[in-house]
This record gives structure tokens, C-alpha cells and sequence, in this order.
């Protein structure tokens, strides 16, 4: 009994001290708790209040009670680096440094577009690079298409239309001066072999058909240029290695120019299908000592547009008239394709069999431009009284001149 007084009086006095066991059992359990809850409570306060005030130093709006415009521009090939440091220096952010990590942290850096913009001071860091990155509404680069046949003059005619350039003189004027575009070796190949005289354009058949992305910033020479490059990359190793075979076959002296040429009148003359064909002819006629007597070389020089030609049309004096001339004309007549260069290249070989060349050819459908081929002078002709009634329908339903 005693002993069990003892340790009544004992846990009386723990009880009283500590409280019930139970009690500082469940406390010694909850204190760590407690102490890790409110400490991380106190550092996440600390950390928010950092972070607020980070915030408000680098990302937030420069001068939230200033909403002045401010003109900004962001120049061609501007580095992250250079339009962070304009940016600070028109007060638009406070620290350039963070600018360029938060742009290269979230992925804006590379999207950054040139151009004119109106800022604002009341615009946070966000805001800015939404802006920055969705351009100002003026395109760098734009797209355009010279089309396969087209001449210098209505390339210069379209680029004027479509507002890329103020002048068809200025495109014009360029296309007449081949020396300022030596530097391209077809071009200095025509200018040393003279071939430059009595052209009308020099360029002409040399600015490839194709849709190009130019700068909107782009001038005449720029794109006179632009189109120059695109003819050297038309012609390959392969093709000049033919104009030997053809030369070798022949037994002519073909150029790359008179290639040109070639390609140049079977683009004028013919769809798509008759190409090889129609280089057949021309290449027999050719060799034939005829004269090429081509519509379409009278055409570029006259400006008909007619399908039946009249006498008086064919008498126009000219180096590019193939009816009084023999051989090639002065220059090409217009810029060929490169479907229409390789004809000139490999020209319908069942056409120029020996004995059996076909010789000639003319519209025998209006509307689709598909032709008939002859052999003979007689059926040719017998050929044009059948089909020329319908070419003067033609002309006449289409108003041509």
C-alpha cells in the first residue's frame, strides 16, 4: 500500500507539472509541427515579399502613371542584347540584364520581329515582349511570282501593280545595262561576244520564272539580281555537258545563250506538251538553213497579240523577225521556263529523224494552244487554210490586236 501511495503522489506531482501523460505525449508530437509551420510561414512571407518586390523593381510597368507613347523600333538583324539596352534607355524597363534572361528563359528571344512600335511606360515586361513579338502589322518580306513567258516589261509592269517597286522605267532601265551585272558569267559571256547588240533588253530570257521572297525594303537592282541568280542555279553541270553532245550531234556551235534563245521562242510558241516537239522543228529548220519563221519573234517586237498574223505584220524590220532574218534572233523574247529550257536541250528526237523532220507547225485549237506538225511546205499550208478560220474567230471573241 505504501508503495502504491508513492506512485500516486508521484504522478499527482508529474500531472501537475507536465499535465496528464497523454497530454504531454500529443504535445511533444504537435511542437515540431508548430515550430516547422510557422517558420515556414515566416519564410514564405519573407520569400512573397522578395518576390513582390522583385516584381515591382524589374517586371512591372515602368511608370504606371505615365501612359505618354513612345515611339520604338526594332531594327533588321537587332540582337536581344541591343533592343534590351533601347528598351532601358527609353525607360521602358528598368534593367536590360533581366530583360534579356527573362525573354531567353520564357522564349521570346527569338521570336522578336523588326519594325516600328508605339510603347508605353505603363506596360509591364510581359506586355512589352507580347508586343514586340507580334510585329507592328508591316510584313519584312513578301512574296512574288514571275510567271513562265513573262518579258521584262511585264515583269516591271507587275512589279509596279503589286506596289513592290514606284517604277517601270527605273526596272526597265537596269534591264538594258548587262555591264552593271557582269559579275553573273552568263551575262559576261554575251557581253564578250558582242551578243548585247541590237537587244532590246539584254536581261531579257535571264530573270527565271518562280516565286521569290524579297524584303518589302527591296529595291529594283535588288530583285533584278535575285532573279539573275536564280537562271545560274537553273542550269547545271549536266546541261552544259549537253550543249557538247548537242553541238557534237548537230554539228553546231551552240552557246548557253542560244539556248536561251531557244527555249525562250518554244515558250512563246507552244503548251507545255509540244515543247520537245517544237524544239525539233526549230533545230531542223536550223539545220536547214530556213528561216525560223516564228510568230512569236514578230510578236515581241510588234506587240500583236493577234493569232493570225497579217503580211504587213511580218514585214516589220527587225533583227527578231525570223521570217527576214535567218537563224536565231538578237536575244530571247522572253524568260523561259525551265521545262521550256530543257526542250531546247533534248528536243523531240522522232521529230529529226533523217528524211522524216518535221519542218512545220501551227494552232490547231485556239483555246488549249495545241498544235499540228508538218512535214511538207504543201501540207502546212493546207493545214493553215483549215485551221485559220479559226483563229480569226478567236482573235475577234478575245479582242486581240
Amino acid at each position: 500500500m505504501r508503495d502504491e501511495r508513492r506512485i500516486t503522489r508521484e504522478q499527482t506531482r508529474r500531472e501537475r507539472e507536465y499535465g496528464p501523460y497523454w497530454y504531454s505525449a500529443l504535445w511533444q508530437m504537435i511542437r515540431p509541427v508548430l515550430v516547422w509551420t510557422c517558420a515556414g510561414l515566416l519564410a514564405l512571407g519573407i520569400l512573397t515579399g522578395a518576390a513582390r518586390s522583385i516584381r515591382h523593381r524589374f517586371f512591372d510597368a515602368a511608370d504606371t502613371g505615365n501612359d505618354e507613347a513612345v515611339p520604338f523600333t526594332v531594327a533588321s538583324g537587332a540582337s536581344l542584347a541591343r533592343v534590351a539596352g533601347d528598351l532601358e534607355a527609353a525607360g521602358l524597363i528598368s534593367n536590360h540584364s533581366v530583360f534579356r534572361y527573362y525573354a531567353d528563359l520564357t522564349g521570346y528571344s527569338q521570336k522578336i520581329q523588326a519594325g516600328s512600335y508605339v510603347l508605353n511606360r505603363t506596360m509591364d515586361m510581359q506586355k512589352i515582349l507580347d508586343t514586340l513579338t507580334a510585329g507592328d502589322g508591316k510584313p519584312l518580306v513578301r512574296w512574288i511570282t514571275v510567271i513562265p513567258g513573262w518579258t521584262v516589261e511585264n515583269i516591271a509592269a507587275y512589279l509596279v501593280r503589286e506596289n513592290v517597286i514606284s517604277s517601270e522605267e527605273e526596272f526597265l532601265s537596269l534591264c538594258r545595262d548587262a555591264s552593271a551585272y557582269a559579275g553573273y558569267y552568263y551575262i559576261q559571256d554575251i557581253l564578250t561576244g558582242g551578243r548585247t547588240e541590237n537587244r532590246r533588253y539584254p536581261l531579257e530570257g535571264y530573270l527565271a520564272p518562280d516565286s521569290y521572297e524579297i524584303y518589302t525594303s527591296a529595291q529594283a537592282d535588288d530583285i533584278v539580281r535575285k532573279l539573275l541568280s536564280q537562271t545560274g542555279a537553273v542550269f547545271s553541270d549536266d546541261d552544259f555537258d549537253r550543249i557538247g553532245a548537242l553541238n557534237e550531234t548537230l554539228r553546231m556551235t551552240l552557246t548557253m545563250d542560244d539556248i536561251v534563245i531557244l527555249a525562250s521562242i518554244i515558250e512563246k510558241e507552244a503548251g507545255a506538251d509540244d515543247f520537245a516537239r517544237v524544239s525539233a522543228v526549230l533545230y531542223n529548220r536550223l539545220r536547214a538553213g530556213m528561216p525560223l519563221s516564228s510568230d512569236a519573234t514578230v510578236k515581241y517586237v510588234t506587240g500583236v497579240t493577234r493569232l493570225s498574223l497579217h503580211e504587213e505584220d511580218l514585214q516589220v524590220d527587225s533583227p527578231y523577225n525570223t521570217y527576214q532574218r535567218r537563224g536565231l534572233p538578237a536575244g530571247p523574247i522572253c524568260c523561259p521556263s525551265s521545262a521550256a529550257i530543257q526542250a531546247a536541250l533534248y528536243p523531240e528526237e522522232s521529230f529529226m529523224k533523217a528524211g522524216q523532220e518535221y519542218l512545220y507547225f501551227c494552232t490547231r485549237e485556239p483555246d488549249s494552244g495545241a498544235l499540228y506538225f508538218s512535214r511538207t511546205y504543201e501540207e502546212h499550208q493546207q493545214a493553215v487554210r483549215h485551221y485559220r478560220p479559226l483563229w480569226e474567230a478567236y482573235d475577234e471573241q478575245h479582242g486581240k490586236q
